[in-house]
């Protein structure tokens, strides 16, 4: 470094600056000089310049390189008992918000809580249990606007939910939307508690909603199915309390459990930016999350300045199971994006900044399921189905495809149809295809505008169909597709083994004719009557002292497989190739 120069030669650094000008250097006091000008410099100065050299290596600073993404597995010692997570999904108008505005009246914990102050989405309420040794138990329910939401968290296979509670009117009975929110219930495998609301009404009819659930495969537990039914009045509040402690049982079956002490984890339910700056509302799953913990979700991060609860008070801390407004993050998340808590803020900058470099590269190209492509994605899931949601014009349609799709047999493939419905292919088709991995296979129906759009962004492959059997035979065709193709063997030539020769060095060589068809370098056995002996690759094939690819019927050449040295006069060479042909059902 120039200024060290300066110093030891005992001069003033403008002074050395000005020697390193005529010699045609220009540098700074603090940039470093070449060994040459450097001797030159001491030279004139009349001192003797020696270089150090540094041990190999000693100058680099090996940084312990920070693994994030770690998720120990915590001890079952260490694992206390957690809140539910539920999600109340139903038809539009059928008392979702009533029925949550009722239950979280009816929170213990808040005495009278003077209308919500904070939406954030999700809360959680303190009830009684309905075994009175356990006191309170909570509950912390999920308020996600649709089921768009609910599948959206789905698609980035984050499962956040352990009970869904079916809302359904006694009055209207199930209604599309209500199908297609068992149809997401279902393929997410949560256990489902259905709330048969507006029992107060005049035209309720309890039985109807019952038999018309029965016939989608919710059968009632008091007709020994494995369904609970609650009757629920979001009016009077008849009913309230029990499906609370339906919750609490079903909820104590699942034996719920994670480890509060260890940094959290979770997922985001949803999120924006507020006047103080960007929010998420998360869900911690894992661990409990504290004011100051560093954060890192996705290509953000940043660290935790506050903790809001849905009352709005500030809280320190948060466990698992619970859900609050997170404040410090440095940009908004995607609703289900997994958030984890890190101890070094440098690697979280690093590793954010890294994923948003991915997903502007990637495009945020996601794994898209095609009719064509099916094979090789599952491939990589191991487990061969196939899964589509089917739209079509009229009920009779709908009933005819989803039958004739039952129908294709399969041993080894097998076909889920995640939803099937009347009318055009819309956003929440698209959610639920997106979740599950499926396809969409329209007849005689448009898709929504908006649908296009989603579709395209979430990479999900829309089929749409005028005639019936083309659909059916598109569907067994990727079907077969799935399976794997079956190795077919065909014998290509035959040589008849009539001398052998020993050579000095090496494999001996067998002198053939050959009989039939013709004989090629590579896969070979070698038949004693009737009896294969070996099975190896015929490594060198010669027609007098040439090396030839292949040998026809008729001629005569000499073979040597590798590895094999025990022929015999009257032993044959079979001569086959492996042919893959594609599979049928």
């Amino acid at each position: 470094m120039v200024r060290e120069l300066a110093t030891q030669l005992k001069q003033k650094p403008f002074k050395i600056i000005a020697d390193l000008m005529g010699l045609g250097v220009f540098a700074t006091v603090n940039q470093t000089v070449d060994e040459k000008i450097a001797q030159q410099l001491c030279a004139k100065y009349g001192f003797r310049f020696e270089v150090e050299k540094r041990d190999r290596g000693a100058g680099v600073v090996h940084k312990p390189v920070l693994e994030l993404e770690v998720d120990t597995e915590d001890k079952p010692e260490d694992l206390k008992p957690r809140a539910p997570v539920v999600t109340i999904m139903g038809h539009v108008d059928h008392g979702k918000t009533s029925l949550l505005d009722v239950i979280r009246k009816a929170n213990v914990a808040s005495g009278e809580s003077g209308g919500i102050t904070q939406h954030i989405g999700a809360y959680t309420i303190s009830v009684p249990h309905p075994d009175p040794k356990k006191g309170l138990a909570q509950i912390t329910f999920l308020d996600t606007p649709g089921h768009a939401a609910f599948s959206s968290m789905r698609a980035r296979g984050a499962n956040v939910t352990d009970i869904v509670v079916l809302v359904v009117a006694a009055n209207d009975g199930v209604m599309p939307q209500t199908l297609e929110a068992l149809s997401h219930a279902k393929a997410a495998k949560v256990p489902i508690l259905v709330a048969v609301n507006k029992i107060d009404h005049p035209n309720a009819n309890p039985m109807k909603v019952r038999q018309q659930l029965q016939e989608k495969g919710l059968v009632p537990d008091d007709w020994g199915g494995e369904t609970i039914f609650v009757d629920v009045s979001a009016l009077t509040k008849v009913g309230v309390d029990k499906l609370l402690e339906m919750i609490l049982l079903q909820a104590e079956l699942l034996e719920l459990k994670a480890n509060p002490e260890r940094n959290a984890k979770g997922n985001v339910i949803e999120s924006g930016v507020e006047p103080g700056g960007p929010t998420a509302t998360v869900l911690v799953r894992k661990g409990t999350l504290h004011v100051g913990d560093i954060i890192l979700c996705g290509e953000f991060y940043g660290r935790v300045r506050a903790l809001i609860n849905e009352e709005g008070q500030r809280l320190k801390q948060a466990g698992p199971s619970v859900a609050v407004r997170v404040l410090g993050l440095n940009g908004v998340p995607d609703a289900g994006r997994e958030f984890i808590v890190v101890e070094d803020e440098k690697a979280a900058r690093a590793k954010a900044e890294e994923r948003f470099l991915k997903d502007r590269a990637d495009g945020h190209e996601s794994k898209k399921v095609t009719l064509e492509n099916l094979f090789a994605t599952l491939a990589a899931n191991q487990s061969k189905a196939l899964k589509v949601v089917v739209k079509a014009d009229t009920q009779g349609s709908v009933e005819a495809i989803v039958e004739a799709l039952n129908k294709i047999e399969a041993q080894k493939v097998s076909l889920e149809i995640m939803h099937s419905d009347v009318g055009a292919i819309s956003e929440n088709d698209v959610a639920l295809a997106s979740a599950s991995g499926a396809i969409i296979l329209g007849f005689h129906t448009r898709v929504d505008s908006t649908a296009a759009e989603k579709a395209k962004h979430a990479g999900v492959q829309i089929k749409l169909y005028a005639i019936i059997y083309e659909l059916i035979d598109q569907v067994k065709e990727a079907m077969a597709g799935l399976l794997d193709p079956e190795a077919r063997e065909t014998i290509t030539g035959v040589a008849e083994v009539r001398q052998v020769f020993e050579l000095s060095k090496g494999v001996p060589v067998a002198g053939c004719m050959v009989s039939s068809g013709r004989i090629a370098r590579g896969k070979v056995r070698v038949r004693r009557r009737k009896d294969v002996i070996y099975e190896g690759i015929a490594q060198s094939l010669r027609r007098f002292q040439d090396e030839v690819n292949e040998v026809r019927s008729g001629m005569e050449c000499g073979i040597r497989i590798e590895g094999y040295s025990e022929f015999q006069v009257g032993d044959t060479i079979e001569c086959y190739a492996i042919e893959k042909v594609a599979a049928k059902l």
